[in-house]
């Protein structure tokens, strides 16, 4: 499976449009580009394989695997990436801003549902990471 997030990139966040086949699933929020400075930048555009995780803090999530330079760059629900994020995308159901949204939990769960079936049945699951087209 492979699902596509195309970004926007603005100063004070980025805002993306994950899609599957085509068919948006949600809208995403991260930090701004940093030239990848861990803690304070979205990850750089590329294709990483996704991967089921859990954490007591987030429960099961996802975690985007081979980053360069950094580690733990997840996929989790959060609201405005300047506050509420290190580095990792949070998926929203609607945009508010750069770098905000609403109904995090609400869209991480379609995100689950499409995703972790696959991950279960062992299958590859890939994101690709790529600017929106001017």
């Amino acid at each position: 499976m492979k699902l596509e997030l195309i970004r926007t990139y603005y100063p004070n966040g980025t805002n993306g449009e994950l899609n599957h086949n085509g068919h948006c699933i949600c809208h995403c929020i991260e930090l701004p580009w940093h030239n990848n400075a861990p803690n304070h930048s979205c990850v750089p555009e590329g294709a990483y394989a996704l991967m089921k995780r859990y954490s007591d803090h987030f429960g099961w999530h996802l975690q985007l695997m081979d980053v360069e330079n950094r580690d733990l760059i997840l996929i989790h629900p959060a609201n405005d990436a300047m506050r509420e994020l290190k580095g990792c995308i949070a998926p929203v159901s609607v945009l508010t801003g750069e770098g905000r949204g609403d109904s995090s939990r609400v869209a991480f769960e379609k995100i689950k549902e499409l995703v972790f079936p696959e991950l279960e049945k062992q299958e590859e699951v890939w994101l690709e990471i790529k600017s929106k087209p001017e």
